[in-house]
């Protein structure tokens, strides 16, 4: 069949003027497009400056190393401490794979060489080069892993790039990332009168501009692997959220650290407290005993709802902690009256403002005094007497003659009988014995609230020395005490001397610059081996980077970052975290206004309703996964704390332990804090999933290979 044929339309031809003004527009066009800033002139440094030994871009220095010679044995693992390192580095590898076929030629006629050495010097009575003996080796051993398709063969080009803001600076990095190499046993050399090329070659282009290589195998080349930090899974812990590098999950335990201690920092709403809440809910069920300093009152509906016990101080309430209580506990070589007194020492200066080195003094004399009246002395047979109190202190510095403690009495006598009276100066009235323990100084003015928080966390260390167990001590808005030198001075002792009493202290403030501003700030930092930083503002942003040591990657990721997520650093390792939680965490631990005045709303019906109200109305900062099972609402104070009693004979009814389910819902598009579906409630068994199998990390050896370039 004949198809038909398409008529094709006759170029139109320009006329001599039409031409000729085509010819002036495109001149036109070139000379203004010359005249104006294109894309190219806006993205390029000021200036290049290539020099004999770095290059120079713009305001910054850089300098590329190419390593030349490896170890011959290699771990796991092996280069975490470069890739680990305090400062900026793009580190490059390029893998070039090799056809076997034409290396088992060259490798027949190496071994074929270092063979007929080895027999000339055995024939001529000489010592066999010990390097020949390894090299040949080496050979027959990659020949026959290559002949059965065991290993592959590649070729492996590693270089290192170093930033710095001036050549000092730069001189002074590249010795310690020599060093680091070195102690791995790497040799490094700079790329010298090629630097230029050296730059390029570590650019994201893709072109190995040197191409300095060394022969690997596949074992070998898969110990390079780079990613070494990225994964903090452990075999035991609590799940604290999801690993943004690679979405596996972040499962750690804290107390396996050197110390159980962690900062978290973060601007006011991005999710702190609601880290910690859900960090405390999930250490309760592996029996850690959680304590709470809680100046917002943040922790009420948790505490109700898990059946804690809520301490609120204030000048009506019953709830009372005297200051002078010793521990009663005595530990070889330890004087617990003096550390007392020493402590005493730091909460009066915080209420009684800076003393003079005679008021402090006659203030050691008074206190030593007012014990020696009660009968308590350095015997510690003597420390289980009744202590003192406030107002025994107060009547012996008005009994005494200086001036000075006269002053020292009236700065006292506003909280024994002024205005503050009753809050202070009463005998102990409270005993920690639930598993969840809740301080709560909201009620209290503003100037009270730095002493009340110094007078409970002293009375929470003297029962923690009373009876060592697992316990997580949780003080909220820390930066109250670090305003005060004496109190700032107690929690740094506390944070040193914790892991000795299986204690783990967490620290929460929101204003970083009060906080790190001080040596005690960063000293506790330096004492935490858990940070967790969540979004940061931009005014502190500066600090954190300092005290943290972050690249711009990661201080642009705290700016940019969601509510609940940041950092999560343990130990030399640190990863993005997403903070999940489950529907029914979420319903207790939440402190979004919004979400609270509607659970208020529906309090007494399903909390499932809850839920689907908030999914129902418009979008908040965070939204529940949906629910795989009904669940309860919250217990009240009532219902959480009073059982009804046995009958005689009957046994104490056996308390059901949450299983967590080992999967998760599908990850949402923009929902945070949402974690995997812990049901309470009975239901049809998950499917046993069996632990992925760890191999335990073994040293491969990276053979001396004949055919080096």
């Amino acid at each position: 069949m004949k198809l038909p044929t398409l008529p094709i339309k006759a170029k139109k031809q320009l006329t001599p003027q039409e031409a000729a003004l085509a010819q002036t527009r495109n001149k036109i066009t070139r000379t203004l497009g010359e005249g104006m800033v294109d894309v190219k002139d806006i993205i390029a440094p000021p200036a290049l400056e290539v020099d004999f030994d770095n290059i120079k871009i713009g305001e910054l220095y850089f300098r590329t190393l190419f390593v030349s010679g490896y170890p011959r044995f290699v771990g796991a693992n092996w280069l975490a401490p470069i890739i680990n390192f305090d400062h900026t580095l793009d580190i490059c590898f390029y893998y070039y794979p090799v056809e076997s076929k034409g290396i088992l030629d060259d490798l027949r006629h190496k071994i074929a060489e270092m063979q007929a050495t080895v027999e000339t010097d055995m024939q001529a009575g000489r010592v066999v080069d010990p390097a020949v003996r390894v090299a040949l080796e080496d050979a027959e051993s990659l020949q026959e892993q290559l002949a059965a398709g065991i290993e592959r063969f590649f070729q492996l080009s590693f270089y290192v790039t170093i930033p710095a803001g001036s050549l000092d600076e730069l001189n002074s990095v590249t010795k310690q990332v020599e060093s680091t190499l070195g102690s791995l046993l790497v040799v490094t050399k700079h790329a010298t009168l090629q630097q230029e090329d050296a730059f390029r070659t570590t650019l994201p282009t893709f072109s190995d501009k040197l191409f300095v290589t060394r022969n690997m195998d596949t074992t070998s080349l898969a110990t390079t692997f780079p990613f070494t930090s990225s994964e903090l899974t452990a075999n035991e812990g609590i799940l604290y959220g999801i690993n943004e590098h690679n979405g596996s999950l972040i499962i750690f335990d804290r107390f396996s650290l050197e110390n159980a201690n962690t900062v978290v920092f973060a601007k006011s709403g991005a999710g702190k407290s609601y880290m910690v809440k859900l960090e405390t809910l999930r250490s309760l069920m592996f029996g850690t005993e959680v304590i709470v300093i809680d100046p917002e009152e943040e922790y009420g509906e948790l505490c109700q709802a898990i059946g804690g016990e809520y301490i609120k101080f204030s000048t009506d309430n019953l709830a009372k902690i005297n200051p002078f209580d010793l521990s009663g506990v005595y530990e070889e070589g330890e004087n617990e009256l003096g550390l007392k007194i020493l402590s005493l020492h730091s909460l009066f200066r915080v209420i009684l403002g800076k003393l003079t080195s005679s008021e402090d003094a006659i203030l050691d004399r008074a206190l030593i005094l007012t014990y020696k009246q009660k009968g308590v002395t350095p015997d510690p047979g003597t420390q289980t007497l009744e202590p003192p109190v406030m107002e025994d202190l107060y009547g012996v510095l008005l009994n005494m003659a200086e001036p000075e403690a006269k002053s020292m009495a009236e700065r006292l006598e506003k909280f024994i009988k002024g205005s503050l009276s009753g809050i202070f100066d009463r005998r102990s009235s409270i005993n920690i014995k639930n598993t969840f323990t809740v301080f709560s100084v909201r009620d209290l003015e503003e100037e009270l609230r730095p002493i009340a928080m110094f007078i409970i966390l002293d009375y929470i260390w003297t029962r923690i020395k009373k009876d060592r167990k697992k316990r997580i001590l949780v003080v909220d808005e820390a930066w109250y005490l670090m305003k005060h030198p004496d109190s700032a001075s107690f929690m740094y002792s506390i944070a040193k001397r914790a892991r000795k009493y299986y204690l783990g202290l967490t620290t929460i403030t929101q204003d970083v610059e009060d906080f790190l501003s001080g040596d005690y700030g960063k000293a506790i930092v330096t004492n935490s081996s858990m940070q967790i930083l969540l979004k940061q503002s931009p005014a502190s942003i500066d600090i954190i980077s300092d005290v943290f040591y972050l690249s711009q990657g990661e201080k642009n990721l705290l700016l940019s970052a969601d509510i609940g997520e940041g950092l999560f650093f343990a130990g030399a390792n640190h990863v993005a975290i997403r903070i999940q939680a489950a529907p029914h965490e979420h319903v207790l631990i939440t402190s979004n206004p919004r979400e609270l005045a509607k659970l208020k709303s529906l309090r007494g019906e399903n909390a499932a309703a809850f839920t689907q109200g908030l999914a129902e109305s418009e979008p908040t900062q965070i939204q529940p996964a949906p629910l795989a099972h009904p669940i309860q609402p919250p217990l009240s104070n009532r219902e959480a704390k009073i059982a009804p009693p046995l009958a005689p004979g009957q046994e104490t009814p056996k308390t059901l332990t949450p299983k967590v389910s080992p999967w998760l819902p599908p990850k949402p598009q923009k929902d945070i804090l949402q974690s995997e579906i812990i049901s309470t409630a009975p239901a049809a068994k998950p499917p046993e999933v069996a632990a992925p199998k760890v191999a335990s990390p073994t040293k491969q050896k990276v053979p001396y290979h004949p055919l080096e370039r």
